[in-house]
């Protein structure tokens, strides 16, 4: 009886060691599981956190592009909704950029008493220091002038070849074209002095050209223009679209037998057509050309050429010419650079005067006035 007690009490200490070591398993099972909670826990939050800021970002993104999109479709429903005056305002203003302050910056270039030009002080320097004694001076208010003695238009016109040659060999004056124009107080006065052609705009004196609108028109009354592709070796704009025939006013030169000349140098147009160009007005400006204040008069002519009749290149200066609806123009003029800026002022008096804009549209008039800024 007493054997069987202990083998009892044996049997019941063996199960309860075994309940303790199973309750301390537990619990160090616990107390791992424990230790490595917050760690998951924070694994988790982290993992939420960072798929919450991916979607916030991308979220962020989508709206960014969303705006980029609209504003986008806002840009060409305003293009969209702007007159043809209103759109083609920038190119006139691109030909009139110099403001009275620029102005200012400006050394005058005085010839008897008159204010014919507008030099750059580095280039009134290079004037001054290749001229010599005896030539140009400056007067007590800065101004470049001739020497008292040079008082007769030969004279001055004599004295300065010389220093304008030497610019030109300096690279100073570039393009240079043994073109003589005059330099005169306003058109058809007499000359006070001639200058090489490419001098001109550093000198920053007037100068005067023609423009000629070649068009067509078609059996329904549609017009198109004809349109040049400069050459590209031209020195000044090359590869830019351009009238049918344009060129600078030679001294002495009626600009209706310059129309003749050009039109035969430039687009292998017959003189029995040119003589059918017809004067229809004039257009200036004074444009900031390569840091030189470039002042110009167009004299521009309309001449309406046969439907059969294909203008041809002749003196290397044009690559080609092609046909356009006035639409088309019109558009390329508006949204591209893609036309010498000049071109720019004739083709739209050109358009205005063939009712392509009207003064139904907004605009109009600040386009037609700005069209004839500096006339004489």
């Amino acid at each position: 009886m007493r054997e069987k007690s202990v083998i009892s009490i044996g049997a019941r200490g063996r199960a309860e060691a075994a309940r303790r070591a199973s309750r301390d398993d537990s619990k160090t099972r616990g107390d791992a599981r424990a230790r490595h909670t917050p760690t998951r826990r924070r694994r988790r939050r982290r993992t939420t956190r960072m798929s919450r800021g991916a979607s916030a970002r991308g979220a962020v993104l989508t709206r960014r592009a969303a705006r980029v999109v609209s504003n986008a479709r806002a840009r060409a429903a305003m293009a969209r909704a702007l007159s043809n005056a209103e759109r083609l305002q920038p190119r006139v203003d691109a030909c009139n950029e110099i403001t009275a302050a620029d102005h200012a910056k400006y050394v005058p270039f005085v010839v008897d008493g008159h204010a014919v030009g507008a030099l750059q002080p580095w280039f009134a320097d290079e004037l001054l220091g290749a001229s010599g004694s005896g030539t140009l001076e400056r007067d007590a208010s800065g101004t470049v002038v001739f020497a008292r003695e040079l008082d007769t238009p030969d004279k001055r016109t004599d004295a300065l070849r010389p220093a304008l040659e030497a610019l030109r060999d300096k690279g100073v004056i570039t393009g240079w074209r043994d073109e003589i124009f005059p330099v005169t107080m306003g058109y058809g006065v007499p000359p006070l002095l001639r200058v090489e052609r490419a001098a001109a705009s550093l000198l920053g004196v007037r100068a005067y050209g023609v423009h000629v609108n070649g068009f067509v028109t078609l059996p329904d009354g549609t017009k198109e223009l004809w349109v040049g592709k400069r050459a590209k070796n031209k020195q000044t704009f090359p590869s830019k679209l351009d009238h049918l025939v344009a060129g600078g006013l030679p001294d002495g030169m009626p600009p209706s037998v310059c129309v003749v000349k050009e039109c035969g140098e430039e687009a292998s147009v017959p003189e029995s057509l040119a003589k059918n160009a017809t004067a229809v007005g004039a257009v200036s400006y004074s444009m900031n050309y390569q840091g030189c204040c470039k002042r110009d008069v167009l004299f521009c002519y309309d001449l309406e050429l046969p439907l059969d009749f294909v203008p041809t290149p002749d003196d290397g200066e044009v690559e080609s010419f092609e046909r356009y609806e006035i639409s088309k123009v019109i558009d390329i003029m508006a949204t591209t650079e893609d036309f010498k800026p000049n071109c720019c002022l004739v083709i739209i008096d050109f358009c205005v005067r063939h009712g392509f804009i009207t003064p139904d549209e907004p605009g109009y008039v600040k386009l037609v006035q700005s069209l004839r800024v500096g006339n004489d």
